[in-house]
């Protein structure tokens, strides 16, 4: 299992190498939920996502004669464009698979960093036997999007760094799509705090962790229908395991919550973010958890989209 030297110890590896993000606080959010919340602004990290902080410490705790074949991923943006900036600032290729139909924003990111790009149909079996073919063909190592404990102790920094700055959190929402993130949260906020409770949130139109949590097993994603497309992957083994032993619950949002949750963060705290980045808040917003009287972390993943197709101006509800 992960641990919480794990997390520390990925913290002391990548912080020169990454932004501190901000925490911030709403009156106006505060009052219409009844609780405190805590923003926790990956979306101003680096590549836009938190994905910058799992990438980079698995990159740079690669033995030098593996790493100097390069590294390669599957991902529907914020992973890939982490890979593709570790890889870069470690001096070694980077090899990644994208669905076809991931928004162009977040392939320009991977482009931005030099690295290349094979695009695949939009099935998790399409990327992985890519990535499986192309770590075949050149011997660069896998860095899998979540299911590794590498990424797993680097995306727990995030909530790391939260707890330290408010100790006083008792509650922390987070959002889930492969397991990685809230893998990590839930080992940092229980490894500082044992008694805070951490619970998962997804979009009901991909929602298998909240239905793997209650059968106690891997429920497969089918066809997952959400505009949170940084949410659409399934749990690993790997992931699973944490979230079953450290996380308290999932819970589920609507479409209309997600979009409701967006566009009140982009209005009140004046951030942009991307739909997955607003699930955590969508479940305060639809009353998906009671947060009245209670300190309450969030974690706002990333700030990648296509601006051009913001979901108020379309046809997603």
């Amino acid at each position: 299992m992960l641990a919480l030297q794990d997390v520390r110890d990925a913290h002391a590896r990548i912080r020169d190498k990454i932004h501190r993000t901000p925490v911030l606080t709403s009156e106006t959010l505060d009052a219409h939920c009844g609780g405190s919340l805590y923003f926790k602004c990956e979306n101003f990290q680096k590549i836009g996502a938190f994905k910058a902080r799992g990438a980079t410490n698995a990159i740079f705790l690669l033995p030098d004669a593996e790493a100097k074949r390069g590294v390669v991923t599957h991902s529907s943006g914020n992973h890939a464009a982490a890979v593709a900036r570790a890889a870069k600032l470690r001096g070694i290729p980077a090899y990644i698979v994208m669905p076809h139909n991931v928004p162009k924003a977040k392939q320009d990111s991977v482009r931005r960093y030099g690295a290349k790009i094979e695009f695949c149909e939009p099935t998790i079996a399409a990327r992985e036997a890519a990535a499986a073919r192309i770590a075949g063909e050149t011997g660069a190592p896998l860095i899998h999007p979540f299911n590794d404990y590498r990424v797993m102790a680097g995306q727990g920094t995030a909530t790391l760094e939260l707890m330290e700055d408010h100790p006083q959190i008792d509650l922390v929402l987070c959002p889930i799509g492969g397991g990685g993130l809230i893998s990590g949260t839930a080992t940092a906020a229980k490894g500082l705090k044992p008694g805070i409770r951490v619970i998962g949130v997804e979009p009901a139109g991909a929602d298998d962790a909240y239905r793997s949590f209650r059968s106690g097993a891997i429920v497969p994603m089918t066809a997952p229908r959400t505009i949170a497309d940084g949410l659409r992957g399934m749990l690993g083994d790997k992931t699973f395991a944490e979230i079953r032993e450290k996380v308290d619950d999932v819970v589920t949002v609507s479409e209309a919550a997600i979009v409701s949750a967006m566009r009140s963060m982009w209005e009140v705290l004046k951030i942009v973010v991307e739909p997955s980045a607003a699930v955590a808040y969508a479940a305060v917003v639809e009353n998906r958890v009671n947060v009245a009287g209670k300190r309450v972390g969030v974690i706002v993943t990333g700030g990648n989209l296509d601006l051009d197709a913001l979901p108020w101006f379309s046809e997603v509800l």
